[in-house]
């Protein structure tokens, strides 16, 4: 019987990935991610890669337990199938963990670096390669978890999420093998016998920096802009099971209208924003309820931006036949009811809005419905008042190179526009609005977001949460935004950092290759 249960390691691993996963949202204990991963660092010597494994796949699976709701509710899959995909995303996630701890052990056994010298370089090298291998999904990203801790975060104008990631990494490591050295003899591991005191100077010293350096930064004006705008954010709470039936259509917009026409009389607005697919038809073709739509505009005196999906016919194709190209989009409309311009969604959520590889997986169906798969649009900002928007639908909020090539590009205000209605209630809108702070504060910039269900928010430039909506609710929040980015260290260099980490990963493992043959 005692074979069948699990190992030391693998308690201890796992007890790692659960801490870990309470430092986000929800429950959000933002500590938990300083000591975290002691447990995982002090056994994974005894099996390098099944220990970080393990802690991943605990992690994802407690982190991303709401995509059971969107895949039985809205995909229609059968529970067991479900529950099937999602153990292999954890599964999947979890091999870059396995890899760092892996690494990190091969190194130290070989070449005798230490893991405060390895780990927190491996991990976050892992962590940049996740956002972009195989299409990229960075959820959860470690610094995430240090989203309400407002002067420990404001160095993301300098490294961006990773840099966090690397500072709660460094402190793990040193705290476990301090704990390691402080154990009898008679039970020390090999790879510690004396406390790390230089590592442990050098992670003091960097923590006390990022501190100051957060405390000096709110204490700037951070926020303050020249020129501001009055922006609305509407959120109809639209059902996600009734948003496209065509009998709700109708419902749809006289609740976005309805709420619109309220914040005109609470006070001029230069700005009206809803959300994604706030309109689940084709506004470009026309009729009874686009004009409505655009007439809004006209009555308030205000830009609106809405969510729509659009298409476009692919050069030289015949209009019998086909060549369409389905686009997830945000239409700007002016004042007086002119379309302005029309970003279209970038960066496409796979299984969500298309299906890779869809000739070999004829048997999978996309979660959105109403209308093929989605094409990826190209990065356009909206021009409105002599400034710009950059508009981030939805996922594409988790992804830092898009909103900072959107700030690149002369935006002055991100939008985001979402629709968590997918998630049910649970902790995942949490964590997206969690991920969209960052964005702000990397870029120095206002950010809206206004979610079909919730969350809305205004974000200030310091990562603030100046105004913010409840979940499921039907609301309203109005408020004054500044138009401006004031660009920092990582808006101009990016993520040069994670990338000379995985680099740096590839080179030592490199000095280790005889002993792969």
């Amino acid at each position: 019987m005692r074979r069948f249960l699990p190992d030391k390691v693998t308690c201890a691993s796992a007890f790692s990935g659960l801490l870990l996963a309470c430092s986000f949202p929800l429950p959000d204990y933002t500590a938990l991610a300083w000591f975290g991963l002691i447990p995982l660092i002090v056994v994974m010597q005894h099996r390098p890669f099944k220990s970080g494994f393990v802690a991943g796949v605990v992690f994802f699976a407690t982190t991303l337990y709401w995509l059971n709701i969107v895949m039985t509710t809205y995909g229609h899959l059968p529970l067991a199938v479900s529950f099937l995909l999602y153990l292999l995303l954890a599964g999947y996630l979890a091999l870059f963990w396995g890899t760092a701890t892996w690494a990190a052990c091969r190194l130290k056994e070989f070449r005798n670096y230490s893991y405060a010298l390895t780990l927190p370089v491996l991990w976050v090298a892992l962590e940049f390669l996740r956002e972009f291998l195989l299409t990229g999904f960075p959820w959860a990203t470690l610094g995430y978890s240090q989203h309400a801790w407002l002067p420990m975060i404001q160095s993301a104008d300098l490294f961006g999420v990773y840099g966090l990631s690397y500072l709660l990494l460094l402190g793990n490591v040193v705290l476990g093998l301090s704990l390691l050295a402080l154990r009898p003899k008679s039970s020390q591991s090999v790879i510690s016998q004396t406390i790390p005191g230089k590592a442990c100077f050098v992670t003091v010293l960097l923590l006390l920096l990022n501190y100051g350096y957060g405390q000096w930064s709110l204490q700037q004006d951070l926020d303050g802009r020249d020129e501001t705008l009055q922006a609305a954010l509407v959120q109809g709470n639209i059902p996600q099971d009734l948003k496209w039936h065509p009998d709700n259509q109708l419902h749809t917009v006289k609740t976005y209208r309805d709420l619109s026409l309220r914040a005109e009389r609470s006070g001029a607005s230069d700005l009206i924003v809803w959300p994604e697919a706030a309109m689940p038809f084709y506004f470009q073709d026309g009729g009874p309820l686009a004009e409505s739509i655009a007439q809004l505009p006209v009555e308030t005196g205000s830009s609106l931006l809405f969510g729509s999906p659009a298409y476009r016919r692919t050069p030289g194709a015949d209009k019998d036949t086909g060549g369409l190209r389905y686009l997830n989009s945000a239409f700007l409309l002016s004042p007086t009811a002119q379309i302005l311009g029309r970003s279209d969604k970038v960066h496409l959520v796979p299984f969500g809005e298309y299906v890779p590889l869809s000739g070999f997986l004829p048997f999978v169906n996309k979660l959105v419905a109403g209308i093929g798969d989605y094409s990826p649009g190209e990065i356009t900002p909206l021009p409105i008042q002599g400034h710009q928007l950059g508009v981030l639908v939805c996922y594409e909020v988790i992804f830092p190179e898009l909103a900072r090539e959107y700030v690149r590009q002369g935006s002055d205000l991100l939008v985001n526009i979402t629709n968590d209605a997918w998630f049910g209630k649970s902790s995942a809108p949490w964590q997206h609005l969690a991920m969209a702070r960052f964005r702000a504060i990397e870029n120095r910039v206002w950010l809206v977001r206004a979610a079909n269900t919730g969350i809305s928010a205004f974000v200030s430039p310091s990562g603030k949460i100046v105004q913010q909506s409840d979940l499921f609710e039907t609301a309203l929040l109005t408020g004054a935004v500044g138009l401006g980015a004031r660009p920092g260290l990582y808006s101009h260099m990016g993520d040069i950092v994670p990338g000379g980490f995985l680099i740096i990963s590839l080179l030592w493992l490199i000095q280790t290759r005889r002993r792969f043959l």
